[in-house]
């Protein structure tokens, strides 16, 4: 066998080198002049192979560069960093760091230094993206308008926007650390964690509305939270991340809106009701008008003792309760015709206490407080006695063994801070009658129906449902405001607003007392298109003594005023016929009888002599149904009165 082939020993040298020449970055040796002893192959390639001083052969310079790592290394024997940014031989400029390490010889003394050069281009460049992002995220977090934050999965914040810390009256770095513990009560700290764990749990984000209340000074927001699992690059769960928005606003507005369109819903549906109440009150009206204008010429001509007297009684109650009825409906659809007048509310209720204690019983005691100085209305007396006698009812209806009906008068200013809580006021002065009892109470499903026409809470045959209705429109009617306030089992309370009248000479009027069947001589036309009307109405004033022409037309009334040789006294005429209107008529025959003066009656109103109802000075008027008595007293009204 021959023999084994030795293999050819390494130097150590050339071991050296090729470590050297491997690595990714410069070494270099130099002396205390800075000359180079040593340098890789990482330096040759970057900079050429040559000798000489360092700042001569890399920075290309006659000095020390300042700030050189090498210089402060020899200075206090000590490794030194800097960064440099060096341009190469190619023009292309890179950032280097610059690594100084001094190096002993055997007798311990620093005689030369080792420079690691590394090439920290790509990382400056890396560090600098990365900062410019987390500026822009920064920004990005400052800007969104809701409320961030960051817990750990023990519930400990470790970052938030400035809106949270707006929101939490603290900055981040008085957050950081802490739990929900350490700014709400602990039921709502409760809430939030497990809101936070539910999350979690599931993975995945999480949507929830929080009601926070302050333990600072115990004011309360509703947040609108989105809370969403964090984990980390392997996946383990890390905190969570949380995003709010306050609604405490927008569900305030949202509540006010709904509270509005309910408002808006309600009225529509209570104009609309009240047109129809108003169309089928004109009709019923005129019905009424034959059944009690002949009841009572019946009554008249019949004996008292036969017993058909008692039926004719029972048909003229029945026709008078039906004329209120529709004198309701009228009320309520805001179209009954009134005839405002300056008055002191305090001197009208006075007038009906009598007639209210008589209507609620003797079981329910009436206090009654008049407020001072008092401020006057301008509203129609009787409108006052329906209002007071429905709400009466309502109260007496409502006790069921002793209880006690309150009606109170007060001056009221209508400010701002009060419209914020009553929506639909509308600022002012107003005189306020309330009207209360301490009877069941009403619940919230009665209360938003209250005023709907034929909505009653009695049994068959208790009430109309018409009452409140009523009270309704005549409050609307005089441009005022009616709030209730009633719980169950602890009464009702009627606040009812009046417009405050700024006195302008015009004469105080109580409520006008009732007067006897008048009778008369003079001579009237009558114009009617409904027949039976017409020929009722003519023996009515026959038998009260007038002289009584009839036409159941316009033209054919002008036509008789043409042709008759006498004085005419009076027209009275229905506001609405074919051909011509009863105001058109009136002046069409001025011109003929110049003193002639002039009665409307309807069984509705029209804008002919009414503007939404109010009769304007001058203008007389009566509603049908109406009794012989009635019609007895306003024809004198009229015919009396110098100034018509």
């Amino acid at each position: 066998m021959g023999k084994k082939k030795k293999s050819p020993a390494i130097s150590e040298k050339n071991i050296f080198n090729a470590l050297l020449g491997s690595l990714e970055y410069g070494l270099t040796i130099q002396d205390r002049d800075y000359n180079i002893l040593f340098q890789n192959d990482f330096m040759r390639n970057h900079f050429g192979s040559s000798s000489g001083k360092c700042y001569e052969v890399y920075e290309y310079r006659d000095t020390p560069c300042k700030g050189c790592p090498v210089r402060e290394a020899f200075r206090d024997e000590k490794s030194h960093d800097a960064e440099r940014i060096v341009r190469e031989p190619t023009g292309k400029l890179r950032v280097w760091l610059n690594t100084a390490i001094p190096i002993r010889n055997d007798q311990g003394e620093v005689d030369s230094c080792l420079e690691i050069v590394r090439d920290i281009s790509s990382l400056k460049r890396m560090k600098k993206s990365i900062i410019e992002n987390e500026a822009r995220l920064h920004t990005l977090l400052q800007t969104i308008p809701d409320l961030i934050w960051l817990k750990n999965e023990n519930g400990v914040y470790l970052a938030c926007n400035e809106t949270f810390e707006r929101f939490f009256g603290a900055k981040e770095d008085v957050i950081v650390g802490k739990t929900d513990y350490d700014f709400v009560d602990g039921e709502l700290a409760d809430l939030f964690r497990e809101n936070d764990r539910r999350a979690m749990a599931a993975g995945k984000p999480t949507c929830n509305e929080e009601w926070i209340t302050f333990a600072d000074d115990g004011h309360s927001a509703l947040l609108d939270t989105i809370k969403t699992p964090m984990f980390d690059p392997e996946g383990n769960l890390v905190g969570v991340l949380g995003i709010g928005r306050d609604i405490t606003e927008r569900k305030r507005t949202e509540e006010e809106q709904k509270k509005l369109m309910n408002q808006l819903n309600q009225a529509q549906k209570m104009e609309s009701m009240g047109r129809l109440a108003g169309g089928v009150a004109h009709d019923f009206n005129n019905m009424l008008s034959v059944i009690l204008g002949r009841a009572e010429m019946l009554l008249e001509d019949t004996d008292p003792d036969q017993p058909i007297c008692a039926d004719l009684k029972e048909i003229k109650e029945a026709a008078q309760r039906s004329a209120d009825v529709t004198r309701q409906l009228l009320a309520f659809a805001r179209k009954q015709t009134i005839a405002p007048k300056v008055i002191d509310l305090n001197e009208v209720i006075e007038n009906i206490l009598k007639m209210l204690r008589r209507l609620i019983g003797e079981n329910i005691e009436l206090l009654w407080h008049p407020g001072k100085n008092l401020w006057p209305i301008k509203m129609d007396p009787s409108q006052v006695d329906q209002i007071l006698a429905n709400l009466s009812v309502n109260a007496r209806d409502a006790i069921t063994k002793e209880g006690k009906l309150i009606i109170e008068t007060s001056n009221i200013t209508v400010d701002k801070t009060y419209l914020d809580n009553h929506p639909g006021f509308s600022p002012g002065e107003f005189v306020q009658l309330t009207v209360s009892d301490n009877g069941c109470g009403m619940d919230q499903e009665t209360l938003n129906n209250l005023f709907e026409p034929f909505f009653t809470t009695k049994g068959i045959d208790k009430g109309t449902g018409l009452g409140l209705a009523t009270v309704y429109g005549i409050v609307k009617q005089n441009d005022g405001f009616i709030n209730v306030y009633s719980e169950p089992d602890n009464g009702s309370s009627f606040k009812i607003f009046l417009s405050r009248h700024m006195f302008s000479g015009e004469q105080m009027h109580a409520k006008e007392r009732a007067k006897a069947v008048l009778r008369g001589s003079e001579s009237i036309l009558i114009v009617e298109d409904e027949a039976s009307i017409l020929k009722m109405t003519e023996q009515m004033l026959k038998r009260l003594g007038y002289n009584v022409l009839t036409a159941n037309r316009p033209k054919d009334a002008i036509n008789l005023a043409r042709e008759h040789n006498r004085e005419i006294h009076l027209l009275l005429t229905d506001v609405v016929m074919p051909e011509m209107n009863g105001q058109d008529l009136f002046k069409s025959l001025l011109p003929i009888y110049p003193n002639l003066k002039c009665l409307f009656m309807s069984g509705y109103t029209a804008n002919v002599i009414a503007h939404h109802g109010v009769l304007a000075k001058g203008i007389h008027y009566i509603q049908k149904p109406f009794s012989r008595q009635g019609l007895s007293s306003k024809l004198r009204d009229v015919l009396d009165d110098d100034n018509s």
